[in-house]
């Protein structure tokens, strides 16, 4: 395996190559190795890449180099091992000692190393500095207007709203410079810094629960959807968020299940597992139960136990243990933000009862009905299957003078237009995977010249049509 810093100096080559050459698609095989790089890199090491690579009159050199000297070293490396304990891969960086990096002024490198310094600073916690610097290194971006500074000043907007919403006092107060980011991008047509701006800014809306201006900024706004997946599966997430908030529990389910899908599996698990809350209540809400499957994963399982008693709460109609659940486990969902859509859920339980007291039986009073459903009075309980009735939730009469409700017979399901429905659903599903799939196939350059004819053919093929001309034209002639 390689060190840190062979790592470091082979995605510095990169960058070099990458800009020389104009082809900035291949900076990303720099970003998939920066998470080694950021976790094995010390705080010594770093501090001498830099020292090597930017310039004396480099005015960021400095810079970085007081804030790495702010990073305590780790434990780690001042406990001293002895021999018989020594790890093999110590000789390894004692032979990188003598490797030493070339000099470099491309403004793609000085950004690759203050991103990683912030990292740094992140890891260590040290709060005040990293909001200096994000802002610092933020502000030089912006002195650039180059293709190739894209996706570095797109990670860099990245680390500065972390910053501030992590350690910042006012995390609205970078909204405006997040929207003058953003329209700055759509004008460069710089794709990845559209895609992660928005993101933010969705990100910075709901952080304040600002939801109405969140829809409107999607609504006035188009994402890139082929740039970057991980950005386009955050992008849905709060979509769908969006939509549960606004009531829209059709497109919000939708839009949180495509996300699902397009999340890495093997890790994101913090992120599946935000996903997966919301999707809960949102097919709740929709009136469905979701699958016993989505709670026995493993990763997913202690923290979806809240989510299984909600459930279960649902699924049976009974009030009461619906508000012993939302009792138990009030601080789990106000933490996940889910409380106040789980409130809504109070309904569903009542129609969910009301339908089973419906099936079970043919008449029964109300004051039956308020002790089975934990309502406060029959006169409640009146108004609620008075409200069931008129949406369609039950088919039944009420009678008022004898204080009893009456159900009708049950109709044949398959008599409605239920089936149709189900089966719509799943075909509409089935046909969105493969559009998916469809939109997400990706074709190696230049596969389309394999149909094309060559100079050679085209002129035999030329050549072979004038004989033919000729030969029709002699026919004719000879006809005539």
């Amino acid at each position: 395996m390689e060190t840190a810093w062979k790592e470091l100096k082979k995605n510095l080559t990169i960058i070099e190559k990458v800009v020389s050459s104009n082809q900035k698609e291949k900076l990303t095989r720099v970003f998939r190795t920066t998470s080694v790089v950021r976790r094995s890199l010390n705080s010594a090491e770093l501090k001498r890449a830099i020292e090597e690579v930017l310039a004396e009159d480099n005015e960021s050199r400095s810079v970085l180099i007081k804030y790495v000297s702010l990073v305590k070293p780790d434990v780690s490396e001042d406990v001293d091992m002895n021999a018989d304990e020594k790890d093999p891969a110590v000789g390894e960086v004692e032979k990188d000692a003598n490797v030493h990096m070339e000099r470099s002024d491309l403004i793609e490198v000085e950004i690759y190393l203050s991103l990683l310094v912030i990292s740094l600073l992140f890891k260590s916690q040290l709060g005040k500095e990293s909001q200096a610097i994000t802002d610092a290194v933020r502000v030089r971006c912006a002195q650039f207007n180059r293709r190739s500074l894209d996706l570095f000043a797109a990670r860099a907007m990245t680390y500065y709203a972390y910053a501030h919403e992590r350690f910042g006092q006012n995390y609205a107060a970078i909204r405006p410079i997040l929207l003058v980011a953003h329209r700055t991008a759509c004008l460069h047509s710089d794709e990845i810094g559209q895609a992660t701006l928005l993101n933010l800014l969705l990100r910075n809306y709901l952080h304040e629960n600002l939801y109405d201006q969140a829809y409107k900024l999607v609504s006035k706004t188009t994402f890139p959807e082929a740039v970057s997946n991980n950005q386009f599966v955050r992008y849905l997430y709060y979509v769908g968020k969006i939509h549960a908030v606004q009531l829209d529990y059709t497109d919000s389910y939708t839009k949180l299940m495509q996300s699902i899908r397009k999340a890495p599996q093997n890790t994101a698990v913090g992120f599946r597992r935000t996903v997966y809350k919301l999707a809960i209540i949102v097919q709740l809400l929709m009136g469905e139960v979701p699958e016993r499957s989505i709670f026995n994963q493993d990763e997913l399982k202690i923290a979806l136990a809240p989510y299984l008693e909600l459930t279960n709460a649902v699924r049976l109609g009974n009030l009461e243990d619906f508000n012993h659940v939302l009792t138990q486990f009030a601080d789990a969902f106000k933490a996940d933000k889910t409380y106040t859509l789980i409130l809504r859920l109070r309904h569903n339980v009542i129609k969910t009862g009301l339908r089973k007291i419906n099936t079970s039986y043919s008449k029964i009073l109300f004051k039956d009905i308020c002790t089975k459903l934990a309502l406060d009075t029959p006169q409640n309980a009146e108004f609620v299957c008075a409200k069931a009735i008129k949406d369609g939730v039950i088919d039944a009469v009420i009678d008022h003078k004898n204080g009893w409700m009456q159900s009708k017979e049950t109709v044949d399901v398959y008599v409605t237009n239920e089936p149709q429905q189900a089966f719509h659903k799943r075909i509409t599903f089935c046909l969105d995977v493969h559009n998916e799939a469809v939109k997400a196939m990706r074709y190696p350059p230049g596969a389309y010249k394999k149909d094309l004819e060559s100079a050679e053919e085209r002129l035999e093929r030329e050549k072979q049509e004038e004989e033919l001309a000729k030969e029709i034209e002699d026919e004719m002639d000879e006809g005539i």
